[in-house]
């Protein structure tokens, strides 16, 4: 690192668990980020800032005057812009210093299961169920971690599926194949911040993941916003999921 790389990252660095040697990690690291919107903002803005060296950024979908609501990437000069292309032109504009890729269709799962293996981790923050299905029996497949995130009106979730351990929990241990909702921000609406909160939360999980400190691996965070309560679920393996144990099934 040259002496502006280390004063962009001089505050990350004074901390012991990332050093110069954590930072560095960091800029030799990829990260795939599965949408680009309520979630997908904040990590994005937060990955780029930290100085992930790579980051792989998937939406198809444009930039609406609903979405700048919370999809705090995108700015009204960015309507009818693909998304992908509005928030890597601010993560870039936050730093310029690190490779920004995008992906501006929607993959199939072959497409999906190769792009996975190319990055070091992946974070969901898509809206449906068919997409987090999909990218958990990727990174299951890839042995790539996936840090999941969701949030809806007033409430939010998050967890880190670690499946470089085999023995660990996955998204369909916890959803069946019809999953829990059809609801969405669309219909039943959404509170700005709280999306912000578990984006930035699924930021730190992704950082923590790269620099190998301790995750929600095995844990589900569930927030109430609006009294403000935490609870936590403990995760393990369904000896019925389908991706876990595909010959039980």
């Amino acid at each position: 690192m040259n002496d502006e790389t280390l004063l962009r990252y001089s505050r990350q660095i004074l901390l012991p668990d990332v050093d110069i040697d954590g930072q560095e990690r960091l800029l030799a690291s990829k990260a795939l980020i599965i949408g680009m919107g309520g979630l997908g903002a904040p990590v994005t803005l937060y990955l780029a800032a930290a100085g992930v060296g790579q980051l792989t950024l998937v939406d198809f979908d444009t930039v609406d005057l609903t979405n700048l609501q919370r999809q705090v990437i995108h700015s009204t000069a960015s309507i009818g812009q693909l998304k992908v292309a509005s928030a890597a032109q601010t993560a870039r504009a936050l730093n310029p210093t690190i490779q920004i890729d995008t992906i501006q269709q929607r993959l199939d799962y072959a497409a999906l299961l190769a792009t996975v293996a190319l990055h070091d981790v992946v974070v969901d923050c898509s809206d449906n169920f068919p997409t987090r299905f999909n990218l958990n029996l990727a990174c299951k497949t890839a042995g790539k971690p996936l840090v999941s995130g969701a949030v809806i009106r007033l409430e939010g979730q998050i967890t880190t599926f670690d499946f470089r351990q085999p023995d660990n929990a996955c998204y369909r241990c916890l959803y069946g194949e019809e999953g829990e909702t059809d609801d969405t921000c669309s219909t039943t609406g959404i509170l700005a911040p709280v999306a912000g909160i578990i984006g930035s939360m699924q930021a730190t999980e992704t950082l923590k993941v790269l620099l190998g400190l301790p995750t929600l691996s095995g844990r589900l965070l569930l927030l109430d916003a609006k009294y403000m309560e935490w609870r936590e679920m403990r995760l393990k393996q369904d000896a019925n999921c389908p991706v876990c144990h595909p010959h039980h099934s």
